[in-house]
């Protein structure tokens, strides 16, 4: 198998393999424990979106360790609507986090308690069109936020991916009705062309009253006040924190296959590949030659030669007719 062009350019790709996870992603949420300690005092815990299941497999190794089922009381539970291949200490829900059920069926797996912990690395198919990509992510991070409303505990943590654009202020103002302390953090292994980040929110505390709801109106508010033109105290500053230093491996940086001089390149298959992707079908139609084809209607064949000599008896004949 020959080696593709992620491998040449993309140092947390090849790393990935290497270590053994399943998407590069992995260091996203091991760099986001390293400066918030997000991992500290956590037995339970919720991976929203997990498929293909790297922030899962990060969670099981961190907070199992080498543990087996029987031997800790740490919880980890993935949903997501696709299926993945298992992970060893992860109870995967295939389910919708925008259906109340699935956050009832998180919590019968936590025996009636709620988690210490969720995390949520979800996306949408992204189309290039970075206003359009931020409106849906950012209605994908607020119903992971009202799914979380059920299933965390007060004092616990929530972690989502951010598209950073022109709603981010209003995102900040309404994750911290939730939470007093909100963080956007760019990990060092997310592209600096990327518009990504992540939401570190902590010390959940809900206002007092709130019944946590599926319903929650999104990004749907109308304000009669220009943020942009906000001064002084009113003006809103979301804090916003990039990672790393110039040691570290960087994501937008072309390197070498060989990271080192004393061990040579080899290639490594990816971890886990997905199990039943959506282009799968596609795929075994075109290998089988079962794609449909558009009719092609056969062109008329038209002898050039015979039709060049008729046109010009056809001009001779007019020629005698005028003299």
């Amino acid at each position: 198998m020959g080696r593709s062009s992620k491998d040449k350019r993309d140092v947390y790709y090849r790393l990935a393999k290497e270590e053994g996870w399943r998407a590069r992603s992995a260091f996203k949420l091991l760099q986001i424990n390293d400066d918030f300690k997000i991992f500290d005092g956590v037995q339970k815990v919720v991976d929203l979106c997990a498929a293909p299941g790297s922030w899962s497999q990060v969670l099981s190794k961190k907070l199992r360790g080498n543990s087996s089922d029987g031997e800790t009381d740490t919880k980890i539970v993935a949903v997501d609507l696709q299926a993945m291949a298992p992970i060893p200490g992860v109870t995967q829900i295939q389910g919708d986090i925008t259906k109340k059920s699935t956050a009832e069926e998180i919590i019968s797996h936590f025996e009636g308690e709620q988690a210490d912990l969720v995390v949520c690395d979800g996306a949408p198919d992204v189309t290039g069109l970075h206003d359009i990509d931020e409106y849906i992510q950012a209605q994908l991070l607020l119903a992971a936020l009202n799914i979380t409303t059920h299933v965390l505990k007060p004092g616990g943590t929530f972690v989502a991916k951010i598209f950073r654009g022109k709603d981010v202020t209003l995102l900040y103002s309404q994750l911290k009705i939730f939470f007093p302390l909100v963080t956007v953090y760019k990990p060092r292994s997310s592209r600096n062309s990327s518009i990504e980040a992540f939401v570190v929110c902590e010390k959940y505390s809900p206002p007092e009253g709130y019944l946590p709801n599926m319903s929650n109106p999104l990004l749907d508010q109308q304000y009669d006040v220009d943020f942009n033109n906000l001064t002084g105290p009113n003006r809103i500053i979301v804090p916003f924190l990039a990672c790393g230093d110039l040691s570290g491996f960087d994501s937008d940086k072309t390197y070498p296959l060989s990271l080192t001089t004393q061990k040579e390149y080899s290639y490594h298959p990816p971890t886990q590949g997905p199990i039943n992707p959506p282009y799968k079908e596609a795929c075994y139609r075109k290998k089988n030659d079962l794609l449909s084809k558009p009719e092609v209607t056969p062109r008329r064949s038209i002898n050039r030669s015979s039709d060049a000599s008729n046109r010009l008896s056809s001009d001779m004949a007019d020629l005698n007719l005028k003299s």
